[in-house]
C-alpha cells in the first residue's frame, strides 16, 4: 500500500512523483569544491586582516574594502531570503525546484553573516568616524549642529543594537522558511506551505523595515548630512538582482555536476532569466529616480552626495574619476544588460544567461564601490574623488564571495536538493512558459 493511498493529503515520496530523479548529491561528491572555496575565503579573508592590523590610514582602506564586500555578499543573502517568501506568499509552482538552492544561501543568515559583521562592529569607528566620534557640545570646538541632533539616533550604543535587531529578524526568518521546508521533506505536510504563505506575509513587512534601515545605517550614515528616504530600495533592488544571477549560476552548476538535468529546465531559467532582467529595469528605475529629485530640487543637503562622486578629472593614472564611475554604471548596469536580455531567447539559452548573471554581478560590485567607497577619507581628511583599486579590495571580495558559495555548497551537499515533497512539487517538474 502506498503512501499517498495511506494518507491522500500528503504529498507522495519523490520516488513515486519523479521516479528516477535523483535528488541528494552523492557522498563526498561536492566536498572538494566546498574545501577549495572555504579555504580560498579563509585565505583572501586573512591576507585581508593584515591590512586591518596595519597602520591608521591602511586599515581605513581594509575596513572600507571589507565593508564594499560585505555588502555585496549580504544582498545576495537577503535576495535569497526575500525570494524564499515571495515564492511562499504567492504559492508559486514553478520555482519548486530552484527554491531549495536560495534556501540554501539564505540559512547564511544565521550564524554567518552577523560573526561576518563582527570587524565591522569592532572597527565601527574607523568606518563610521564621521557621527561616532560628532562633538555634541555647542560651545567645543568643531561643533556640528546637524550630527549634534542625529546623536540620538547615530550613536555606537544604538548602531549595534539595531544590527543586533536586524540579524535576529534575518535569522529568524531564514531559519524557519527553510527548516520548515526541510521538515516537509520528511513528511509532505502540505499544512506546512500553509503555515508558511501565511508567516510570509509578516516576514516580507519585518524584512523591507529591516533591510531599509540597515541600508541607511550601515552605507547612507557613511555621510551623515545627507539622507535619501529611497536609498534602502536602490540597495535591495541591486541585492535581488545579484541573487537572481547567483541563483541562476549556482543552478547551471549543479547541473553541470550532473545532478537535477530533468528538473531545472529551460523553462526555469527563462523564469530566473525574466526576474534577472526585472530587477536590473527596477533598480534603474529606483536609482534615476533618487537622481532626479535631488537634481530637481538643488538643495545643498541633498547634492552633496552627488557631488562627492560628480568629479571627472583624472588626476591620477590608476584612479578613475567618480563621474565615470557612475556613466559605467548608466551604461553597464542597464543599457547594455536591457538590450542583451530583452530577447526571450538570451533568458532561454543558458551560455548567454550566464554570459548577463556574471556582467550584471561585476557591474553589481561597481555599485557597492560607487556608494561606499567616496566615503573613504586619506589621512588629510580629503574625501577620494576617485575609484583607485588596491589589493585589499582584491582580497576581500575574493575571500568573501569564496566563503560564501563554500558554505551554501556545504549546505547543498548536506541537504536534498529540491523540496521533495512540496504539494507543488509536480507543477514545477511539469512547468512551462506561455
Amino acid at each position: 500500500m502506498t503512501a499517498t493511498s495511506i494518507a491522500p493529503n500528503v504529498a507522495p515520496p519523490i520516488d513515486e512523483l519523479a521516479p528516477g530523479l535523483v535528488t541528494r548529491a552523492r557522498e563526498g561528491d561536492l566536498s572538494g569544491s566546498m574545501r577549495i572555496l572555504i579555504g580560498l575565503g579563509v585565505l583572501g579573508l586573512g591576507a585581508s586582516l593584515i591590512g586591518v592590523l596595519a597602520g591608521e590610514e591602511v586599515r581605513g582602506q581594509a575596513l572600507f574594502s571589507y565593508l564594499v564586500a560585505y555588502m555585496f555578499t549580504l544582498g545576495i543573502a537577503l535576495g535569497s531570503l526575500f525570494f524564499v517568501m515571495l515564492q511562499h506568499i504567492t504559492r508559486a509552482g514553478w520555482s519548486v525546484v530552484v527554491r531549495r538552492i536560495a534556501e540554501n544561501m539564505m540559512a547564511l543568515l544565521w550564524p554567518w553573516i552577523p560573526i561576518l559583521f563582527l570587524p565591522l562592529a569592532i572597527g565601527y569607528h574607523d568606518v563610521w568616524h564621521h557621527w561616532a566620534a560628532a562633538v555634541t557640545d555647542p560651545t567645543a570646538a568643531g561643533y556640528d549642529h546637524l550630527l549634534a541632533g542625529k546623536a540620538s539616533y547615530l550613536n555606537a550604543e544604538f548602531f549595534l543594537v539595531r544590527a543586533a535587531i536586524y540579524f535576529a529578524v534575518w535569522a529568524l526568518l531564514s531559519r524557519f522558511f527553510r527548516n520548515s521546508s526541510l521538515a516537509q521533506d520528511q513528511n509532505g505536510d502540505p499544512g506546512l506551505s500553509m503555515r508558511m504563505a501565511r508567516r510570509a506575509s509578516i516576514g516580507l513587512l519585518l524584512f523591507a523595515l529591516s533591510v531599509t534601515f540597515a541600508a541607511f545605517d550601515w552605507i547612507m550614515s557613511l555621510d551623515p548630512h545627507w539622507y535619501s528616504t529611497i536609498f534602502g530600495i536602490v540597495y535591495f533592488a541591486g541585492g535581488v538582482m545579484a541573487f537572481f544571477a547567483t541563483l541562476a549560476l549556482l543552478a547551471m552548476w549543479i547541473q553541470r555536476r550532473g545532478y537535477l538535468r530533468n528538473a531545472i529546465s529551460q523553462e526555469h531559467y527563462h523564469d530566473v532569466g525574466k526576474l534577472l532582467f526585472a530587477f536590473m529595469v527596477f533598480w534603474t528605475y529606483v536609482s534615476f529616480s533618487q537622481y532626479m529629485l535631488i537634481w530637481y530640487a538643488n538643495i545643498p543637503e541633498e547634492t552633496v552626495w552627488y557631488a562627492h562622486r560628480a568629479n571627472t578629472h583624472w588626476d591620477h593614472g590608476v584612479t578613475v574619476p567618480w563621474g565615470y564611475v557612475g556613466a559605467t554604471l548608466a551604461i553597464g548596469h542597464f543599457m547594455v544588460p536591457f538590450a542583451f536580455l530583452m530577447s526571450r531567447h538570451m533568458k532561454r539559452n543558458r551560455l548567454t544567461l550566464a554570459i548577463a548573471a556574471v556582467f550584471l554581478l561585476v557591474m553589481h560590485w561597481f555599485d557597492m564601490q560607487y556608494l561606499i567607497m567616496p566615503n573613504l577619507e586619506s589621512a588629510d581628511h580629503v574625501h577620494h574623488h576617485g575609484m583607485s583599486l588596491s589589493w585589499l579590495d582584491a582580497t576581500t571580495m575574493v575571500g568573501m564571495v569564496a566563503l560564501f558559495l563554500g558554505l551554501t555548497v556545504r549546505n547543498i551537499a548536506s541537504t536534498p536538493l529540491i523540496p521533495e515533497r512540496d504539494p507543488r512539487l509536480a507543477e514545477s517538474l511539469r512547468f512551462h512558459n506561455i
